[in-house]
């Protein structure tokens, strides 16, 4: 069926001797009240229909029809297909019972261009889903942006390394606040910022593939991807939550770390490991500056938030969203291994992350 992939849930057991109790009988009734069930999709990954009623290409077009000519011939031309077959999809999440269904919105079916004129077409297909899930009682939850940056902004001024993307990134986002926001209560600007910025502009080994200065690139992407949150929470608190009643907040790929041993070097070296990773994003939004380890580490290579700019980013956030998928042993070292084990952006933080894969 179209939807095959959307509705696989991977349970990773990590544990030494895990031994699951499954003579216990655990219903909704087990969470607590509230307790929101439900499933998840990124547009690039799930629609397909990449020239449908005047989507614009975006980096991960550019990207997969590159790379994946070399790797796998793979691209996301068709994916599933759900941009037009999202009413089986959600057919399927009605009969598997979840609460809200998490998609991100493509902003090349919105601005083909980044920019510009409104494509009524993308706006009008993003209402069909909307009213559709609601419909079926299935409560949307969008994202803003994950990860395909409208190809036309990159090739204009390099995209998120140039301030100008968060004024664009900001009228891309109130386009969406005025579309879909009367429905729409629950918005995450980004997804997984850590991830695009490291992967994007540092290892080259997602879109755009960029190679530059991965020790600079990675924290210019960072800071802009705050500051174009932070401006877009700022409009839509001030011209939309009253009406419209949402809240709007960011979702983070978060790793764990734990020292590797109770030694004060591990134990602070798991602490850096963990302000590199998710401090890095997390600290400017709640207390106005990046980790003190960070600064210490990076120096003139970190950029600073002005006055100004901290009374918009501190507090920018009304919920926090976690993609917790791993953890991993931290140690303090000196050694060249750092480099082998961490990108180039992270190598500075003299913390070595144990991958199982490595030391087995």
């Amino acid at each position: 069926m179209a939807a095959t992939a959307l509705l696989v849930a991977t349970l990773v057991m990590a544990a030494v001797e895990f031994r699951p109790c499954w003579s216990q009988n655990i219903t909704r009734a087990s969470f607590p009240k509230g307790f929101v069930f439900g499933t998840a999709s990124s547009a690039f990954q799930y629609e397909g229909a990449v020239k449908a009623d005047g989507r614009g290409p975006s980096i991960w077009d550019t990207y997969s029809h590159t790379f994946g000519k070399i790797i796998d011939f793979s691209n996301a031309d068709v994916a599933v297909d759900q941009y037009h077959r999202f009413n089986e999809d959600i057919q399927l999440m009605k009969g598997m019972g979840v609460d809200a269904y998490r998609f991100s919105i493509s902003w090349t079916r919105i601005f083909p261009n980044g920019t510009g004129q409104i494509n009524e077409a993308g706006v009008e297909h993003y209402n069909k889903v909307i009213d559709a899930l609601l419909g079926n009682g299935i409560q949307p939850y969008v994202t803003l942006y994950h990860w395909d940056l409208p190809q036309a902004l990159h090739d204009k001024y390099t995209g998120w390394l140039d301030r100008q993307i968060i004024q664009d990134f900001t009228a891309y986002a109130e386009t969406c606040f005025q579309k879909f926001g009367d429905r729409v209560k629950h918005w995450i600007t980004f997804n997984e910022p850590h991830t695009f910025a490291v992967q994007g502009y540092d290892a080259g080994l997602q879109a755009p593939g960029r190679e530059g200065n991965s020790a600079t690139e990675p924290y210019i992407v960072a800071h802009n991807t705050i500051l174009a949150h932070a401006s877009a929470a700022s409009v839509y608190r001030r011209k939309y939550k009253p009406a419209q009643k949402g809240v709007i907040g960011l979702s983070f790929d978060v790793i764990w770390y734990e020292p590797v041993s109770s030694s004060a070097s591990d134990v602070e070296a798991a602490q850096r490991a963990q302000d590199f990773q998710l401090g890095w994003f997390l600290d400017p939004l709640v207390l106005g500056d990046y980790p003190s380890s960070m600064r210490i580490r990076v120096g003139n290579r970190l950029q600073k938030f002005s006055g100004s700019e901290v009374a918009v980013v501190k507090g920018s956030l009304d919920f926090v969203g976690i993609n917790h998928y791993t953890t991993y042993y931290a140690s303090n070292t000196s050694s060249g291994i750092v480099d082998f084990l961490l990108n180039d952006t992270l190598a500075d933080s003299d913390t070595v992350a144990f991958r199982k894969w490595f030391v087995d």
